[in-house]
């Protein structure tokens, strides 16, 4: 390793000594989730490799209803796998699982508990596009031999640290511990993740945005007021032109905007009235959340800080505005003034200029 060259695992020791309270377990903890984003990051390169776990989900779902892939299947026994034994952890819980999963007890028990998203975007794995792990630690709140439910049901606000892993044209780890972000990207050649994007933070200026538009239809007005001024462009009220972006991979967009700015938004919208967003909030959200506000940026359902929203079941979904924080004050505030009945009104740009038809 060449020298002066930070490693993952020691940036890890160095931030787990700043810790009040923590053991070895926390960086054991992390050191096993690090083995594991290994393990995925291979297998989602060879995919479609003959021999190897494809991409393919033959028509299964997970427990959700959603389309499951066999990498998703790996993907989350590996986490279980390989995080299940060191003794860092009471409990996990997974997307691809409907309950907690309970350390077994053959292996000792920790204080801490993991929320995962073990492969965000697999739907995006037959066109290779980007997909991820989300990640999330919380401080265990009970002591006893039996994990309840409950103790996973905590804000973000009370997370340890969160990360993700991008399996891209590199694989990439970032993580924070509330202190900062921090991007290591695996070297190959040594089988190690490197520092290689310290103290990362979203630009205040930004013209980009990210939102599904085929729900157009369903969104809020004052989602529809921000995506229209911004379509707008130099003629709209916000003067400046915006870039609109897609990719249908949380880790993906999220990853954009750490380094170039600009905000995601996934909001509330109608086309499931029974839902409260799209996202989950334990291992989707609230991780993402935390390390978009250490990189100077907000994370808002629209009218509430994400990390302070406590959840009411394990798979419980929040709708999700973030990026840099002057865009994201901007829609909170278009939904303030919605519901006190100011601001503009909604029209569709594509009704507001004049053409061959008009008189």
């Amino acid at each position: 390793m060449q020298q002066g060259v930070t490693t993952i695992q020691r940036f890890i020791a160095e931030e787990h000594r700043r810790i009040p309270g923590a053991a070895g377990e926390l960086a054991a903890l992390l050191a096993d989730l690090v083995g594991c984003i290994r393990i995925i990051a291979s297998s989602v390169e060879r995919a479609a490799l003959p021999g190897a776990v494809t991409a393919a989900g033959d028509g299964v779902e997970n427990v959700h209803g959603e389309r499951q892939t066999k990498l998703d299947v790996l993907a989350n026994e590996v986490i279980l796998r390989g995080c299940e034994w060191s003794g860092a952890l009471a409990a996990m819980a997974s997307e691809e699982l409907e309950l907690p999963y309970p350390i077994p007890t053959r292996f000792p028990r920790g204080k801490y508990l993991l929320a995962f998203d073990p492969l965000d975007g697999s739907s995006n794995l037959d066109v290779n596009v980007s997909v991820g792990t989300i990640f999330s630690v919380l401080r265990r709140r009970g002591s006893g031999p039996t994990i309840a439910p409950e103790e996973l049901l905590q804000p973000g606000v009370n997370q340890v640290c969160a990360g993700y892993a991008i399996y891209g044209p590199s694989t990439m780890i970032v993580l924070t511990f509330g202190r900062g972000v921090h991007g290591f990207t695996l070297d190959r050649c040594v089988g190690e993740f490197v520092l290689t994007h310290p103290n990362m933070r979203i630009p205040d200026e930004a013209r980009e945005f990210a939102i599904n538009a085929s729900n157009q239809r369903f969104w809020e007005l004052p989602v529809k007021r921000y995506v229209s001024e911004c379509l707008a462009g130099r003629t709209g009220p916000r003067a400046a032109d915006f870039n609109m972006r897609w990719v249908a991979s949380l880790v993906a967009e999220v990853h954009r905007i750490l380094v170039r700015g600009g905000l995601f938004l996934y909001p509330r919208d109608t086309k499931e009235p029974a839902r409260a967003g799209r996202l989950r909030l334990l291992y989707e959200a609230s991780p993402m959340a935390m390390i978009v506000e250490a990189a100077g940026g907000a994370a808002s359902t629209g009218r509430q800080r994400i990390l302070d929203v406590l959840p009411t079941d394990v798979h419980a979904r929040v709708p999700v505005i973030l990026g840099s924080r002057a865009e994201v004050e901007r829609v909170e505030r278009y939904h303030r003034e919605h519901e006190q009945g100011k601001g503009e009104p909604y029209r569709s740009p594509l009704f507001n200029a004049r053409s061959l038809f008009i008189e």
